[in-house]
């Protein structure tokens, strides 16, 4: 459609603010004035109206002022909360706790990663053995003034001398690659730019990475990422000089990643055209004439290479098995009617699997919990690996030969704990325990399961204060995410002590769209079927006020990413079932979010209004498109980031606006607009403030007081 451009008039007016008491009249707000434009769509004959097109463009100086006019609203909204300040005292203290990474081997040397407690960026380790001393090899709390600055390994050479690591600024995607000598923390002098969502490939004297083109200047957060390229990088030279290994032209919408095996024999070339579902090519370098060979074609599965043993592929795969299996590829005949099966599929679905030490551990959910499997590498399950408790449990990576691995479990109430398994033997022990400032022995966590719309039952973990009286008056937090084949699983949040301090309840459930259960699930809640997850979060709302946990004036519900969809689609679908809303970095406009950097690869899971059938539905339920006038909205504090782009901030500033036009009672309607960051905090001490004021806005709208 042809756009036109505005002149945008943005009124400020005399905000006045009634004294805060906790049990007082809400003040009275008066939100900017944002100017509308008339930009209308035709998507198959619906006119769709989109007044505040303008605010795509987040380098306008219309853009700018309305984000400081909206800010100034919030923050003085924010400042006048009684209780604010002794909040955010508290989450300082117990957030102020050592925190580790479980370490790994490089060569003689282990790394791993520590924040001392309110460090804004966790700091890279290494030490010779497990017994030597601990150095500093990286910290990224020195590489900007402000801490916003992140840095990441992505990436060692296979013979242990180097190590590649990423660095973004201020919350963004967009990484810059540089490399450091492993043994003297020697930083060389290769840079590589625009790169995202990739590490570093090693094979030999270089390795190999994907990137983009330099996006035009004023565009670097919005424009869309297209044309993703694979180059290898040799040592000691510019990027400008490196090769060209592999692009598609004539798809410019597809993912391309590369890897390589420990033993550099194979490289593997992954290309998706979206979130779900991936091809897969490898390339024999032993071979007299290597080149990339087809092992998997299409995109209606996904299959990823978990490690070779000499010239045969283990490989997990949930091709005619929706909860995945691992399979053994002869590369000498990979055709699929040739593959052998190692591990066959479960009931419960399987969500990773590594060769380390001459066995294969296999990673499966059970009731969204993890359980642990050792087998051999003819694929016999020789034991499970027990875990403390029900709760989540990550790692067991390595290479081949290591006789050690390690892996971290956490649960709600079961701050996360380091252990250190001995392959020979089987045993586990505690290799590092995290002390918090609380009891955690002080709370308790139940699974319930309650029927959704259609009938499907839904899993929801709910946590709280052992004997806490269940009145049907306590605050409660319900939070969701509900996409993307992304499994929501116990973990410890100290963030929650707040609630919990406070008498509340914070629940999870895992809803439809999801990974919690297989492909299947995930399948149950994407695209068409998109609604299942809204009815799932809905029916649990209903279930914590049915059961006496809490009362519709006493429920707040959160989500970020596609979760703020998810919370989006919620209060406007029921706006009279929640007291607050905190819808975090959504996606809010469904008929446009393909058009801004890598929203195009969400296309398989939600559809395209591009396409007629599929914009029906979009149409349906997008957040940005269902707000109607004369309703009351639940009190509403949106969050993001000026540096977000991966769902860019337009999605928020339009919802917001149009929540704010069309608001009729006195609940409020925010947004707090961060600098600096991006899909998420982009460091500890903005962390510390957003929950802040997420907590205190909860507590005020609910007309609570807090213990502090």
């Amino acid at each position: 459609m042809r756009r036109k451009q505005f002149t945008i008039l943005i009124s400020i007016l005399l905000i006045s603010l009634m004294p805060f008491g906790c049990k007082g009249k809400q003040p009275s707000i008066t939100y900017p004035v944002t100017e509308k434009g008339d930009v209308v769509d035709d998507y198959f004959g619906t006119k769709v109206a989109d007044p505040y097109r303008w605010f795509e463009d987040d380098k306008s100086e219309a853009t700018a002022k309305w984000v400081e006019a909206e800010n100034k609203v919030t923050f003085d909204y924010l400042a006048k909360i009684p209780f604010r300040e002794q909040i955010r005292t508290r989450l300082t203290e117990i957030y102020n706790y050592p925190r580790y990474s479980a370490p790994f081997r490089i060569g003689q040397y282990y790394f791993f990663m520590k924040n001392d407690g309110l460090q804004n960026q966790s700091v890279i380790y290494i030490q010779k053995g497990l017994d030597g001393e601990p150095r500093v090899f990286l910290d990224p709390n020195t590489l900007s003034p402000d801490g916003t600055t992140r840095a990441f390994l992505s990436g060692f050479s296979n013979d242990d001398r180097y190590a590649a690591y990423s660095r973004s600024e201020g919350g963004s995607d967009w990484t810059e690659m540089k490399v450091m000598e492993v043994e003297t923390g020697k930083e060389l002098e290769d840079r590589i730019l625009w790169t995202k969502f990739g590490g570093a490939a090693w094979q030999g004297d270089g390795f190999y990475y994907s990137g983009f083109e330099k996006p035009e200047e004023g565009k670097e957060l919005t424009a869309a990422n297209e044309n993703q390229k694979i180059y290898f990088h040799k040592l000691g030279t510019p990027q400008s000089e490196d090769k060209l290994i592999y692009e598609d032209p004539a798809h410019p919408r597809r993912y391309n990643n590369v890897d390589v095996t420990e033993d550099e024999r194979y490289i593997f070339l992954t290309t998706s055209e979206g979130t779900y579902g991936n091809e897969l090519y490898f390339k024999d370098l032993k071979a007299k004439k290597p080149e990339f060979f087809p092992l998997v074609q299409g995109f209606e599965n996904n299959t990823y290479v978990v490690n070779n043993l000499e010239d045969k592929l283990v490989i997990i795969t949930d091709m005619d098995a929706p909860n995945n299996k691992v399979m053994l590829v002869d590369t000498k005949n990979p055709a699929k009617e040739n593959w052998t099966l190692l591990i066959p599929e479960k009931p419960e679905v399987m969500t990773s699997a590594s060769v380390v030490g001459g066995k294969i551990f296999a990673s499966y959910l059970k009731d969204a919990s993890t359980h642990i499997y050792q087998h051999d590498l003819a694929g016999n399950q020789e034991k499970e690996i027990a875990l403390p408790a029900l709760g989540s449990a990550g790692g067991f990576g390595g290479k081949k030969e290591d006789t050690l691995v390690f892996y971290t479990f956490t649960s709600f109430t079961y701050p996360p704990t380091i252990y250190k398994y001995d392959i020979p033997t089987g045993a586990s022990e505690v290799f590092r325990k995290t002390e918090v400032k609380f009891n955690p022995d002080d709370y308790e966590a139940n699974q319930v399961f309650y029927p959704s719309k259609d009938g499907t039952k839904i899993p929801m973990f709910i946590v709280h204060k052992k004997g806490l009286v269940l009145d049907g008056k306590r605050p409660t937090l319900l939070y969701a995410y509900g996409g993307f084949n992304a499994s929501s699983t116990p973990y410890f949040n100290v963030s929650n002590v707040i609630l919990f301090e406070n008498d509340g309840v914070y629940a999870m459930a895992n809803l439809r769209g999801g990974g919690e259960y297989g492909e299947s699930w995930h399948k149950a809640g994407m695209l068409e079927k998109k609604q299942n997850v809204f009815d799932d979060f809905i029916a649990g709302a209903e279930y914590l006020i049915r059961e006496k946990y809490t009362s519709s004036d006493k429920l707040a519900i959160s989500g970020a990413s596609n979760g703020g969809l998810l919370v989006g689609a919620c209060m406007t679908q029921r706006p009279e079932l929640y007291k607050v809303a905190f819808p975090a970095v959504g996606v809010m406009d469904m008929l446009r979010f393909h058009k801004f950097t890598v929203g195009w690869g969400w296309a398989v899971e939600y559809g395209s209004s591009d396409n007629p059938e599929q914009f029906n539905y979009l149409y349906a339920y997008s957040p940005l498109h269902n707000i109607k006038d004369g309703v009351c909205y639940p009190a509403t504090l949106m969050t993001t980031a000026d540096h977000d782009d991966r769902v860019v901030p337009a999605h928020s500033f339009k919802f917001i606006a149009t929540l704010q036009e069309k608001q009729t009672c006195k609940n409020p309607v925010l947004i707090r607009i961060d600098t600096k960051s991006g899909h998420g905090a982009s460091n500890i001490t903005k962390a510390i403030e957003q929950l802040t004021d997420i907590w205190s806005f909860m507590f005020y709208n609910m007309g609570l007081k807090v213990k502090y």
